[in-house]
């Protein structure tokens, strides 16, 4: 099964985004060449692109407070094993003790660092890296592997607070969807969403074997699903037939 994730939200679609640059340069980190820690850095300074958005901390701060008083009532509850319960909310007061003790904007050592300013004015210009440009970044690169990645870890170390909220944020999320079946006619869903919550995800779960892509729009009111595949012109096709697919709704 391919699973295929929707925001419904702003603020989730950001949370996705970061989470989707922090897997990549937790792989990156792991690799030995010069050309994966380049774009490592590419992906460091695209983490700084999102993070430095005014409000990112505060709405970390607010959705941890607000999972931890979710939980909080659930005790009690016969159906709730307390120690997990325990668990998941000490998780919960970590992480924002770690958030709340950032100081300045998320990532500020980092844009205070003269050395990595320099390359990331660069890196997004085409070829803009080249030894002639930067000859200080060339002779880096040119370090011995575990010299470049224990300074890649330095400087992803004041992110990690974020990667781990983020992370946990998005599991709680997760977990809050059921899986149901659904069935696609002639390759297209409109689905209202049930009033009194506010959805802030979907999730769409496709047989791999169907060779199917689905384009996906929603808001609080509605989703919509059209399902394409690729046609021997290389272009993309909405699907004529009935399919059956995996869509969870979580809140």
């Amino acid at each position: 099964m391919i699973l295929y994730e929707f925001p419904l939200q702003e603020r989730i679609r950001t949370y996705l985004r970061l989470e989707h640059l922090f897997i990549q340069l937790q792989q990156l980190l792991q690799r030995v060449e010069a050309i994966d820690h380049h774009f490592a850095l590419a992906t460091l300074f695209e983490i700084l692109e999102v993070s430095t958005r005014s409000d990112l901390k505060s709405d970390l701060l607010k959705d941890l407070d607000k999972q931890k008083h979710t939980l909080d009532s659930y005790r009690g509850n016969p159906a709730i094993a307390e120690s997990v319960l325990d668990e998941v909310i000490g998780q919960l007061d970590q992480r924002f003790e770690a958030i709340n003790s950032l100081t300045g904007k998320i990532g500020q050592p980092l844009t205070e660092n003269e050395w990595l300013m320099a390359i990331r004015s660069r890196i997004a210009i085409p070829g803009g890296t080249c030894g002639f440009d930067l000859p200080s970044y060339h002779a880096w690169q040119h370090k011995p592997t575990e010299v470049r990645q224990a300074q890649l870890q330095q400087w992803a170390l004041p992110l990690k607070p974020m990667a781990d909220t983020v992370h946990l944020l998005l599991k709680l999320l997760r977990d809050s969807g059921a899986p149901q079946k659904v069935i696609v006619n002639n390759g297209q869903l409109q689905q209202s969403l049930p009033q009194g919550r506010t959805f802030l995800l979907l999730r769409l779960a496709i047989d791999e074997a169907l060779d199917m892509v689905p384009e996906i729009s929603g808001n609080r009111l509605m989703v919509s699903v059209r399902l394409t595949h690729q046609g021997e012109d290389n272009r993309q096709q909405t699907v004529t037939e009935d399919v059956s697919l995996e869509l969870a709704l979580c809140a």
